[in-house]
């Protein structure tokens, strides 16, 4: 395992994490979610293995996925081993504080993560979108107090356009409140829109970037139109706003992929996953596990150094689009 510091923080990362939106209690959301005792071999590996940043999010499993993260964390490995993760935004009820980014909201969803996880803070808590709806002043502020409260050691930030990222760290340093050390955002061979505004801005501020679904979703882990997962499977084609998640035109990176992976004897993943690894300003991409290979796959490809030529013959065929799952 190779280590980093998350953006120009001094949090010291594991540069693969653990994402959690694969567990969660039967009936609380996907079919392909995992219990505590399907999870628990995979927790072993990724301590084994020395994955130390698990990431989740209060939504994830209604809630469940932080309490079977929270059990794990005191079945497999101990707190002070662990940069443990999670996001609030998205409504977990119906009343004021149930979702959003409110003082209101931030304040009780925080506390119940807490109880959740069975832990008295969290190494990193993340917004898991931007709130249209409330200030950026009365969210940056309501952050900033968790993190004076011992609640939250970093603040990071997840899916949004790059203006809005600025204008909520302009909050925070016109008023000495907390920045962003980190941006969760979607980043893979078919989606590079971050490229555009958002990574530039990332490298001028000194936040890292946590790429979630660099694999695509697994489209860029097999050949062309094979069949996948029961989570591939069951994956939409379009996101929340009715915009594309993939084009024909992928099939061009796709076997780009497959040829490079044939040619040095490694898996389609490992290839994808080099290629998000090498941006410079990549922290660590989140990898959402739900077989052993899935993490053996993320951590061999930290090992894999692409030449300039295969880096092309990835780049080339790509199609912008917009960004997805989020306004």
């Amino acid at each position: 395992m190779e280590y980093t510091r998350l953006g120009s923080s001094g949090l010291k990362i594991s540069r693969i994490v653990l994402g959690c939106m694969s567990f969660g209690a039967p009936g609380t959301g996907r079919d392909w979610t995992l219990d505590d005792d399907a999870a628990g071999p995979l927790f072993r590996q990724a301590v084994e293995l020395g994955i130390t940043f698990w990431d989740t999010a209060n939504v994830y499993g209604r809630g469940t996925s932080e309490e079977i993260v929270g059990r794990a964390v005191r079945k497999y490995t101990s707190r002070d081993d662990v940069v443990l993760a999670t996001k609030i935004f998205w409504p977990m009820h119906g009343g004021p504080g149930g979702g959003g980014l409110s003082r209101r909201a931030v304040l009780e969803q925080v506390d119940a993560s807490l109880a959740r996880l069975g832990t008295d803070y969290v190494d990193l808590l993340q917004i898991h979108r931007f709130d249209p709806d409330t200030p950026v002043e009365e969210t940056m502020e309501a952050l900033h107090d968790v993190v004076k409260a011992g609640k939250a050691r970093y603040l990071g930030a997840s899916s949004m356009w790059a203006w809005r990222l600025a204008k909520m760290q302009h909050a925070a340093d016109a008023h000495g409140w907390t920045r962003f050390v980190s941006m969760q955002d979607q980043y893979n061979l078919v989606q590079r829109e971050e490229e555009r505004e958002m990574f530039g801005l990332l490298a001028d501020q000194g936040v890292g970037s946590l790429p979630w679904s660099p694999l695509a979703a697994g489209l860029v882990t097999r050949p062309w139109g094979g069949r996948g997962t029961t989570r591939g499977e069951s994956n939409p084609t379009v996101d929340m706003f009715g915009r594309p998640l993939f084009l024909d035109s992928d099939r061009a990176i796709v076997d780009a992929v497959q040829a490079i992976a044939e040619r040095r004897g490694v898996s389609m993943a490992q290839v994808a996953l080099a290629w998000v690894l090498r941006n410079p300003v990549v922290s660590a991409p989140i990898v959402g596990a739900t077989k052993a290979h899935h993490l053996a796959d993320a951590v061999a490809a930290l090992d894999l150094r692409l030449t300039d030529d295969e880096v092309a013959a990835l780049e080339d065929p790509y199609t912008p689009r917009l960004p997805t799952y989020f306004s």
